[in-house]
């Protein structure tokens, strides 16, 4: 049984003009996205800036209200829950943000940041908290004389450690992370990802990992799903993703990745075109239309939803974008 099941979610937001500012269209920043997390599994979701990544990542956690679909977490239907239904529920799902500093409250002492949650879910005492406080620094690498600090006192890293310790220390089923180390120096990265790591081993998390670098992708994930203008294009385990692509929007992500060796030269397939307005997306397939392929007239009218290609490796099969 998946830990999280999202079926068809869809998240328009009104796009407002006129003297009155009525709603005059739709921004399609997802639209019509299904998969499943299992308990213990991390799912890879990569895709450009601007393709909704973050936008499934915050309406999965209810903090944004979906315009349709269903969210199915632990067994509990969460797509319409109201605020107080939700509270006992956010012990279990959480989320990592992608800049720590815009994250944590610079006017609180880390001490604070890490005690509201126990506060909100009315957990302890000060004595109890405190030590728990004290436990969480020491299971992110950071000693306990970091508890009576600001934000600002530390660096990118460390920071993104704080936020971290507060993500997990409800103990959640599921956490959330945002592109967590993108806003990170390259040698941080490693060290932050490696701790995440470590504590889904210790702690049994599941997470679904955002990101637009591929490479850090395949480090972390199980299984990877590609995004692209508000839907998912393909999806299979991290091995089979980048061994056998099928899509072309991720054969062209995968090309984009960096060869560590200066010397070595291969061959690119170049993204040409803008990415299309969530506005007002095109008819048939979004990537056959921005690369102006010669058969995306032939997708338009088709039913472009995800069909099995091999066990466990989903495509969104049209026919100018899979071979």
């Amino acid at each position: 049984m998946s830990l999280l099941s999202v079926q068809n979610l869809k998240q328009y937001f009104p796009v407002k003009g006129g003297v009155l500012q009525r709603a005059i269209a739709s921004c399609k920043a997802v639209d019509g996205v299904s998969l499943e997390v299992g308990k213990g599994e991390t799912l890879g979701l990569v895709g450009e800036s601007g393709c909704g990544k973050t936008t499934l990542g915050k309406s999965i956690v209810r903090l944004l209200n979906p315009t349709e679909g269903r969210i199915i977490f632990d067994g509990q239907d969460l797509t319409h829950a109201s605020s107080n239904a939700l509270r006992p529920m956010r012990q279990h799902m959480q989320m990592i943000f992608q800049d720590p500093a815009e994250s944590l409250n610079p006017r609180h002492t880390v001490r604070e940041i890490l005690e509201e949650p126990f506060i909100v879910q009315g957990l302890g005492n000060r004595a109890e908290r405190t030590e728990w406080v004290m436990e969480l620094l020491q299971k992110v690498g950071l000693g306990t004389q970091a508890a009576d600090r600001f934000p600002f006192e530390f660096s990118g890293g460390q920071r993104q450690r704080i936020g971290i310790a507060r993500a997990i220390a409800l103990k959640p089923k599921l956490i959330v992370c945002d592109e967590p180390v993108s806003a990170l120096d390259v040698s941080v990265q490693s060290q932050v990802l490696n701790l995440m790591l470590d504590l889904q081993r210790e702690m049994g998390l599941s997470y679904l990992f955002i990101a637009h670098g591929l490479s850090v992708v395949k480090h972390m994930s199980d299984r990877v799903a590609v995004m692209y203008l508000g839907k998912i294009v393909e999806l299979a385990t991290a091995e089979e993703l980048y061994r056998h692509p099928l899509h072309a929007y991720t054969k062209a992500l995968l090309d984009a990745i960096p060869v560590p060796d200066p010397a070595k030269r291969r061959q690119r397939q170049l993204l040409s075109g803008d990415v299309p307005s969530p506005i007002n997306p095109p008819e048939g397939c979004a990537f056959g239309h921005r690369m102006s392929h010669p058969r995306w007239k032939d997708s338009v009218g088709m039913d472009l939803k995800l069909e099995e290609i091999t066990p466990g490796h989903w495509v969104q099969k049209c026919p100018c974008c899979v071979e």
